[in-house]
């Protein structure tokens, strides 16, 4: 299906697309975007293995990449998109960027840090709130996780 830009089925279209190249490198797919006005600012799929870095998750990468464009650690003004809820590190990354609104499209009950398992952005005590958004795209995310760890698994 095609969906008009700047809707947010289309913005987690785009988060599938990275998380496709992450399929591709053999990592897990899961991919990201952040948007600010209505443009993709910044891009990011997991690398972790690529890089033998626990820390380069998509999310991660994405944050790194929109705070290096705009030239601050602030990204209040910014939606991420994400196919997968973040992780603990990642929602943590999340709340020290000023993320202003999260998308989800599938859920992560072994590890999700948004609601699955914990959930740290509804934690009251942190300085800085986001706004969650979950199911966008939800099947498409769900699948293209499914049909890689079925592949990982017939190896």
């Amino acid at each position: 299906m095609i969906y008009e830009k700047s809707t947010q089925h289309w913005f987690m279209t785009e988060a599938l697309r990275e998380a496709k190249k992450a399929y591709k490198k053999d990592e897990c797919p899961i991919g990201a975007v952040i948007v600010k006005d209505g443009e993709i600012i910044s891009r990011g799929h997991n690398e972790k293995e690529l890089k033998n870095d626990p820390t380069n998750h998509a999310e991660i990468v994405a944050i790194k990449k929109a705070c290096k464009k705009l030239g601050t650690w602030r990204l209040n003004e910014c939606d991420m998109y994400v196919t997968l809820e973040p992780c603990a590190m990642c929602a943590g990354a999340i709340i020290q960027a000023r993320v202003g609104r999260l998308f989800i499209g599938t859920f992560d009950p072994k590890a999700g840090a948004v609601g699955s398992v914990i959930d740290l952005l509804s934690v009251d005590s942190f300085n800085h709130r986001v706004e969650v958004t979950y199911g966008i795209l939800k099947e498409e995310c769900s699948t293209i996780l499914k049909d890689f760890f079925k592949e990982l698994r017939k190896r």
